[in-house]
């Protein structure tokens, strides 16, 4: 019994009918209404195939003929490449074809993400799309679905365009920034091996970068920065990087000037990565490169346990809610006999 009705037309049909009217919109010629409609309606044909219907499973065999279609005819290139041109429902079957066909295994192979890995402007147009605002959300969900495989993130990871993710998470349209930076955390937090090591390597240039975006002006691009900053130090993968960068005292003092900063969220994410660099060997030589020589931080190392100390009876609303002189006695001399743990909100300890 054959697998397609007359009425239903095959994988190579389906993709070769789809290719022909992809060409028409890309000219932008006559007739692009009708082949606007035939591409949306392959599309559907294409997303029935792939994800079955209600009653109805997909045929594996079926399954593995269209992917081997695409593949061969470049189709999913020119999908993604011409992504703008395609109605909006369609832009959404592309997402949910391309995400399919990438989760697709065929024992412990995924045909698709070798496919990407051989042609890698896959993932470059992809994260190009950030800077068309009709595109920029489909292609972040496809973006993000790449990166659960460790070999197209590392692509991501290891190429000149990483860096380009500092100017997307800054854009003017909120929802396309805050897209962007959702691929970026992923980006740093999935593959915890594999960003240790690309952490290390490109260490001066990526904490440059990151630097300006503590440093925003907009809210919730310093925010979202200084929280994934504490998320990055905190993960033992990046043990390295994280003695790297208190090891650095402007480091320590910019987390300083942020207790400072009229927003209260703002002192809450940057006291904790604060105080888990207060807590490292090299932090106290740090410190000392800036504070004032009476300091208590001049002493014995133990006092930072009593800084910390200090601060375990409080909830995080406590916390930030503490007097800013409260902090600042750890940083100062001593004067008259009078020490931190006396000024403590909760008592002397």
């Amino acid at each position: 019994m054959p697998l397609f009705s007359k009425s239903h037309k095959n994988p190579a049909e389906i993709v070769k009918i789809l290719k022909e009217n992809m060409a028409i919109l890309e000219k932008q010629e006559k007739k692009t209404d009708k082949a606007s409609e035939e591409v949306s309606k392959s599309l559907q044909a294409m997303k029935e195939i792939l994800c079955g219907t209600t009653d109805k499973e997909p045929p594996t065999e079926v399954v593995a003929q269209l992917a081997q279609e695409l593949y061969n005819s470049g189709l999913l290139v020119t999908l993604i490449a011409n992504l703008q041109l395609i109605d909006f429902e369609g832009k959404k079957d592309v997402s949910q074809i391309f995400n399919n066909i990438l989760r697709r295994q065929i024992g412990t192979r995924s045909p698709t993400v070798e496919y990407i890995s051989a042609h890698p402007h896959i993932l470059f147009m992809l994260l190009k799309g950030y800077e068309s605002p009709n595109i920029a959300l489909r292609c972040g969900i496809m973006l993000r679905e790449c990166i659960r495989h460790e070999p197209l993130a590392k692509i991501i990871l290891f190429s000149e365009q990483f860096r380009d993710f500092f100017k997307y998470v800054e854009m003017s349209t909120f929802d396309i920034a805050s897209d962007a930076f959702a691929t970026f955390k992923d980006l740093l937090t999935r593959h915890k091996l594999l960003v240790a090591e690309f952490l290390e390597q490109n260490y001066d240039t990526i904490f440059e970068d990151y630097e300006k975006l503590i440093n925003s002006e907009n809210y919730v691009t310093k925010r979202q920065s200084l929280k994934l900053l504490g998320e990055l130090i905190l993960d033992r993968h990046n043990f390295a990087i994280m003695t790297k960068y208190i090891s650095k005292p402007e480091n320590l003092k910019l987390m300083m000037n942020l207790l400072r900063d009229k927003s209260p969220n703002i002192q809450f994410e940057a006291f904790h990565v604060f105080k888990e660099c207060l807590v490292a060997d090299n932090a106290l030589w740090a410190l000392r490169t800036f504070v004032h020589p009476g300091c208590f931080l001049w002493e014995i190392k133990d006092k930072q346990s009593a800084f910390l100390q200090c601060l375990l009876p409080f909830s995080s609303q406590e916390m930030l809610d503490l007097p800013p002189t409260f902090l600042l006695l750890f940083l100062l001399p001593e004067q008259d006999g009078v020490s931190a743990s006396q000024h403590h909100p909760k008592g002397t300890l």
